[in-house]
């Protein structure tokens, strides 16, 4: 990869590499795009294959934190981290301590929060050292366990999308399969079976497929069943990447609509969604409750008031149809539209305050 040069193609500010030698840390601090307000996006700590690899993710999930944070109405722009190691065997509290200086540095213009291999107690040492990190553990105050905010607005997300592809928000009755049963998902499926939604779910973890037929009268599948059943949405909620060649003429649903991220293999399975008239709530759109709810901790943590803003991921995704047909687009490019749209509204808007000013220092001279 030649790192400028993907830079200024995708617009990137800032990447900055982090090393610590006494805690073992090399971390890639990469920040896309603050126009809206600080980068936020989570630290993922992760065995890559290479640094090439660790860069190129690095890069990759900052741009699509910009996405994510511009279409979920949050003022803050795009940013994340990527540390290398095993999560496993190679954490420390020095490590995450480190990190946290180097954060510091950057004087606010990054806010991580934990991700994929980092957890709420790596969260409490980062904030040892800096004030610019989110998801700490929850007796500091804090918003503690995301997945049941984060399984709220799926199911909000669920409802707006049901309503444009049915004509009603109300569930109850719909048939939904759940492809994955973490702990995001079993809050979903708390929801969905309140509803009266008949729940057909599937993990490769038997226990939790067992904990849901239980407690939620689900019918359970085999794993590579679940494309074939007959549902009115489908559901990803595990892995990336299951809507693909191999999976989308199996699909019987006219909803996909799940917490997984990267659902979509590549983007012209959307316009493939698309043209079969199976209705996509975009991935960043509908599974962003978390990052909603972390960033309101950066005003003094207030759950009613988080939960409330989460429940917006309605209105986000009724604007995301809104913009596919009014410009007759797959929904996961209306979403990229939405996102893009609000930025550029706040270029225009610092571009006329600058025009404004010098108008005005024009005429005092």
């Amino acid at each position: 990869m030649e790192i400028f040069s993907y830079l200024e193609k995708y617009d990137y500010e800032q990447v900055l590499f982090c090393q610590d030698k006494q805690s073992g840390l090399k971390a890639i601090i990469a920040i896309h795009d603050t126009t809206l307000g600080p980068a936020l996006g989570g630290t993922r700590m992760w065995t890559y294959h290479s640094e090439a690899e660790a860069i190129e993710d690095a890069l990759r999930l900052a741009r699509g934190m910009t996405y994510k944070n511009a279409a979920a109405g949050l003022d803050l722009g795009g940013g994340k981290t990527v540390i290398i190691g095993d999560p496993k065997k190679d954490k420390n509290p020095e490590m995450f301590r480190a990190f946290g200086r180097y954060i510091q540095s950057l004087n606010g213009r990054y806010i991580t929060a934990e991700d994929v291999g980092t957890n709420e107690s790596d969260m409490d040492q980062i904030a040892l050292e800096t004030e610019y990190v989110t998801g700490l553990s929850s007796y500091s105050g804090t918003a503690g366990n995301p997945s049941p905010v984060t399984a709220l607005g799926i199911y909000q997300g669920m409802k707006a999308t049901a309503k444009e592809a049915f004509g009603s928000e109300s569930l109850e009755g719909k048939v939904v399969a759940v492809q994955g049963i973490g702990s995001v998902a079993y809050s979903l499926c708390e929801f969905l079976h309140e509803e009266g939604v008949q729940l057909i779910v599937t993990d490769i973890n038997k226990d939790v497929v067992k904990r849901a037929q239980d407690n939620f009268n689900a019918k359970a599948v085999d794993p590579d069943d679940i494309y074939d059943v007959e549902c009115d949405i489908y559901a990803p909620c595990a892995l990336g990447a299951t809507i693909n060649d191999h999976t989308i003429s199996r699909l019987k649903a006219k909803v996909i609509a799940g917490s997984a991220n990267n659902q979509l293999q590549s983007q012209e399975h959307g316009d493939i969604l698309y043209q079969k008239g199976i209705l996509y709530a975009p991935d960043y759109v509908i599974n962003a409750g978390g990052v909603i709810n972390v960033a309101d901790e950066l005003i003094g943590y207030n759950r009613d008031r988080a939960l409330h803003n989460v429940q917006r991921i309605y209105k986000n995704l009724e604007q995301v149809f809104a913009i596919s047909n009014r410009d007759q687009v797959p929904t996961n490019i209306a979403a990229d539209r939405l996102a893009e749209e609000r930025i550029q509204a706040k270029l225009n808007s610092r571009s006329q305050f600058i025009t404004n000013e010098r108008n005005i220092l024009d005429r005092r001279l």
